[in-house]
């Protein structure tokens, strides 16, 4: 869908007003992130860090992929400091 809009003041600032069929035709989320190119302002769904860890943690559970790599060390503190009950 191709719409043209204003550039608008909004206070000190400036904006755009998007129609709500083209932010349901995008799907967006409430939060979003910006990326400015020459001619052009990119709007995409903001990225959050280590979203969809908890899915592949446990895809990784399940093929039984979530070992250690290397023998646990152990230290003083787990020779001398407590004993399991």
């Amino acid at each position: 869908m191709l719409t043209k809009t204003r550039i608008v003041r909004i206070g000190n600032s400036k904006g755009i007003r998007i129609p709500k069929t083209l932010l349901d035709e995008a799907e967006l989320p409430e939060e979003v992130e910006l990326h400015a190119e020459r001619g052009r302002l990119i709007v995409q769904a903001a990225h959050h860090a280590r979203s969809g860890w908890a899915e592949a943690a446990k895809k990784m559970h399940t093929g039984g992929d979530d070992a250690l790599l290397d023998e646990p060390t152990p230290t003083k503190f787990d020779r001398e400091g407590w004993e399991w009950r």
